[in-house]
């Protein structure tokens, strides 16, 4: 099978023109073409005007070689890759040690599942609820101001991204394809087929629900065993080698693999690891506002006379600006046609995040808006600095918002100009429990608010309206990633100072999204699997 890259269309164009395409691009006559699909489409929007998709294509042809021999060297023919994913291990009859996962977001799904698969029956130790269960709770904060802890946006199964936008991209290095072995997982677990080859696939909440489910059932089939609500207090560990977990209902349970896949703000996780002695470091992240504009605004910037074209969908965008005064300042996790949503996970703290459905029609784009910051300047001395760092600027959100879960709120134009808002405009916010308008100007610290006020006006050279007076920011994005890494070695993926402890996923510092996240779980089952093999 050849890959064919590059094949260029105008957005209007009929299906045969692809065939058509390919048979122009390989030379070779149409009897020859046996078949083809597609491997990935992307959408070429530099010239709003003239907007192009581009098709990578697999293709099987008569007499291959002779094709190949034809072309060269042209880069955009190749032999395509076999994204068939093959297991590393098998468990053998006898299983001595079950390894244990803590928590069932992205990473701990997929370690879990491929874990199942190949026989090792592992254990799922989550501390929130079931999805469903979860949602429920995580709706009374959105529409009562009633926070649970251990069941909100950030714990609970599927982790922090099933109140996302569900984007399913990255920009990782995948060179044995585990990006095309989670998509398929989705794909099976109910996910649209699109996500297989459209650019920039995203599921939405409402069908991670059900795909999530999907995939739990399918891991307790293979024998694996799905706890909720129960919540890791301690680790046991003997000479550096990991022994046992400890519940929060006292239980003990033995394993000598243990993969930890909590989420980027399992705070109190983090708290007891550094006093177990397991070797954690602050990292960068970034802090900032949620910003919204009408959908409609987006659109018409991005795809000019194609806005809302049924194939490109609601408008997204990627900006970046170089402060003066050092900072860089970007777009974060742009939610088109979506809502800013609470994601707080403690109490009186309020923090921000963004969310939309599989349809993107919502009226409002949001993205965040953040500056990066680092533990070298920002938050030194400590590995958990980076964390208390974060509980401030919280805090001090749910001060500015009212002490009511509120978010403190200010319209763009007096952002700009530094004084407090009053009433909304044109642009209704999302956010709920609501939104308390104020100034914004406390809200974080004085570097981060002076390079957000130089960007806003730089963007909007490249989103027209961007700087629209009434667009909206609310406060606080803080939980961008991780606060810290728990560095682990780069062969067996285990800590570098505790045996049997197995990283993984946003958390411990090695993913930024559902993609990532599943590819880093599947990465470290797989040292498990090999590790469990050989005993």
């Amino acid at each position: 099978m050849l890959r064919v890259t590059e094949i260029k269309l105008p957005l209007a164009h009929e299906p045969s023109a692809v065939k058509a395409a390919l048979i122009k691009k390989l030379a070779i006559n149409a009897a020859d073409l046996v078949n083809y699909s597609i491997f990935k489409r992307g959408v070429d929007a530099r010239k709003a005007n003239a907007i192009l998709l581009v098709y990578s294509l697999d293709v099987t042809v008569n007499g291959e070689a002779k094709v190949l021999a034809k072309l060269g060297k042209d880069p955009h023919v190749k032999i395509a890759p076999d994204t068939t994913y093959k297991f590393v291990a098998q468990a053998p009859i006898t299983l001595k040690d079950r390894p244990v996962i803590v928590g069932l977001g992205p990473s701990g799904l997929f370690a879990a599942l491929i874990l199942a698969q190949s026989g090792f029956k592992p254990i799922v130790l989550e501390r929130g609820k079931a999805v469903r269960e979860r949602t429920k709770d995580t709706w009374n904060l959105w529409r009562k101001a009633k926070l649970n802890p251990e069941s909100n946006v950030q714990f609970g199964e599927g982790g922090a991204g099933t109140f996302s936008d569900g984007k399913l991209y990255s920009q990782i290095k995948d060179p044995n394809h585990y990006g095309r072995k989670v998509l398929n997982e989705f794909v099976q677990a109910g996910a649209p087929e699109e996500i297989l080859y459209v650019s920039h696939p995203h599921i939405g909440t409402f069908r991670l629900v059900g795909m999530v489910e999907e995939m739990r059932n399918k891991i307790i089939a293979l024998g694996g065993e799905v706890r909720f609500q129960s919540k890791v207090e301690d680790i046991e560990i003997i000479d550096k080698q990991v022994k046992a977990v400890v519940l929060n209902n006292g239980e003990r349970i033995a394993t000598n693999h243990l993969i930890l896949a909590v989420g980027h703000s399992a705070r109190d996780t983090f708290e007891m690891i550094y006093k177990r002695g397991i070797y954690i470091e602050a990292k960068p992240f970034s802090i900032g506002f949620r910003i919204e504009h009408p959908q409609s605004l987006i659109d018409a910037a991005r795809h000019g006379p194609n806005a809302q074209h049924p194939i490109l969908g609601a408008a997204d965008y990627k900006l970046v600006h170089h402060a003066s005064n050092g900072r860089s300042v970007y777009s974060f996790c742009m939610c088109p046609g979506g809502t800013v949503v609470a994601a707080a996970s403690e109490e009186g703290r309020v923090v921000t995040n963004g969310m939309s459905q599989y349809s993107r029609n919502e009226r409002n784009a949001n993205a965040g808006i953040v500056v990066g910051i680092t533990p070298e300047v920002d938050y030194p001395g400590h590995p958990l600095a980076g964390m208390e760092l974060q509980r401030k600027w919280e805090s001090q959100a749910y001060a500015l918002g009212g002490s009511n879960y509120e978010a403190p709120g200010q319209l763009v134009g007096d952002f700009l100009a530094n004084q407090p808002s009053t009433e909304f405009g044109e642009v209704t916010p999302s956010y709920t429990p609501g939104v308390h308008l104020t100034n914004l100007d406390t809200a974080l610290p004085e570097y981060v608010i002076c390079a957000i006020r130089e960007a806003i006006p730089q963007f909007a050279k490249q989103i027209k309206g961007f700087d629209m007076p009434e667009a909206i920011l609310t406060g606080v994005e803080t939980r961008t990633s991780s606060p810290i890494r728990i560095k682990r070695h780069d062969d067996d993926l285990q800590s570098i100072n505790t045996k049997g402890l197995y990283p993984t996923g946003e958390g411990a510092g090695y993913a930024g999204g559902i993609l990532s996240a599943g590819v880093d779980g599947i990465r470290v089952a797989e040292a498990v699997a090999l590790s469990l093999s050989r005993l």
